[in-house]
């Protein structure tokens, strides 16, 4: 696992570089192989020109929703790994973005020194993104899914500024178009059950999220 273009020094790239060695010592349980280069990877991957949403400060925002939520979690070194990994690959053009990701953490964490079995709950929970809905007792895919959502229940400017910025990732496509599709994840969204599944994102999220979708709906309708 190699990088061309290694991410911009400072920022929020210094904590997560450390956040990453940390994450990794504790999970893989052995020594292995210096984890720096992999961060470096997935931090350019991160920083791609294409991202204006799905960028280092998501990722950075996820990891930071784990942590608040991590007393769920059954394994929160995992779920930790999962947020890396999780919109690593990210081509707003393609829909395959989380299998490939789940397929670059398989390729990556065994390298690392990760187990089979650990490596392989890494990766679906990568591929739990697809829906974010994740099955009764999936206690790391709660905390996944919640985690990645929590944007959703921003003010009201920065949930304005979320959507601004997902229209500039698919700024090649249409309006009517991006309209119908984003339409159509809205209704996805709004249509589960319950957007968040531990107790405090449902609690502190849940409404106010709900809220932001139906009045992004309704002005993408009208």
């Amino acid at each position: 696992m190699t990088s061309d273009s290694p991410a911009e020094p400072g920022g929020p790239a210094v904590e997560l570089r450390r956040r990453w060695a940390a994450t990794v010592a504790r999970t893989r349980g052995a020594a292995g192989p210096d984890p720096a280069p992999y961060a470096e990877n997935l931090l350019a991957r991160w920083a791609e020109p294409q991202r204006r949403y799905h960028t280092v400060a998501h990722l950075a925002a996820v990891l930071e929703r784990v942590d608040e939520l991590a007393s769920y979690a059954a394994d929160p070194g995992i779920v930790e790994l999962a947020a890396w990994f999780h919109d690593a690959v990210y081509r707003p053009d393609r829909s395959e973005n989380e299998e490939r990701s789940a397929a670059l953490a398989e390729r990556a964490l065994p390298e690392l020194g990760l187990d089979a079995d650990r490596t392989a709950q890494v990766a679906r929970l990568v591929r739990l993104t697809v829906t974010h809905d994740p099955e009764p007792g999936d206690r790391d895919g709660e905390v996944l899914c919640d985690a990645d959502l929590a944007v959703l229940a921003g003010t009201p400017d920065a949930y304005a500024a979320y959507a601004a910025a997902v229209r500039e990732e698919y700024a090649f496509v249409p309006d009517p178009d991006f309209i119908a599709g984003r339409a159509a994840v809205l209704r996805q969204l709004l249509g589960l059950p319950r957007l968040f599944r531990t107790p405090l994102g449902r609690e502190r999220w849940e409404g106010v999220a709900r809220h932001n979708l139906a009045t992004e709906l309704t002005l993408l309708s009208g």
